[in-house]
């Protein structure tokens, strides 16, 4: 049996921006994506931490440690510059390997969106 388990997480960053005139997606610093093992293309969910909204979408990738998160097109509209977020991504695999498996997960200056060392 397979199961889908938490694989990366990206726990309270700050929207930079929110771009409606986009095409889709959300922005991530490329430092943040490689922290947290996330590629571009990636499926990912965001959870708003100010108003609850949850959506799903797909990863661009931004300059690395620029902090950008930008949430992109409709996805806009569910979120406001300055709101705290976490980003999360999931994995399927077997049952008895997602017993041990431990995801890559990143707690980033809320701020700055930059990583604290």
């Amino acid at each position: 049996m397979q199961i889908e388990v938490l694989k990366s997480k990206i726990h309270r960053v700050r929207v930079t921006e929110a771009n409606l005139d986009y095409v889709g997606s959300i922005t991530i610093d490329k430092a943040l994506m490689e922290a947290a093992n996330i590629i571009a293309g990636e499926k990912v969910q965001i959870v708003d931490n100010h108003n609850g909204e949850r959506f799903e979408t797909y990863v661009i990738e931004g300059e690395a440690g620029s902090g950008c998160i930008c949430v992109n097109g409709a996805a806009a509209r569910r979120v406001a510059v300055g709101d705290v977020v976490i980003i999360m991504s999931y994995g399927i695999m077997e049952f008895e390997e997602a017993k041990t498996f431990r995801p890559s997960v990143v707690f980033p200056d809320t701020e700055t969106n930059r990583i604290v060392r």
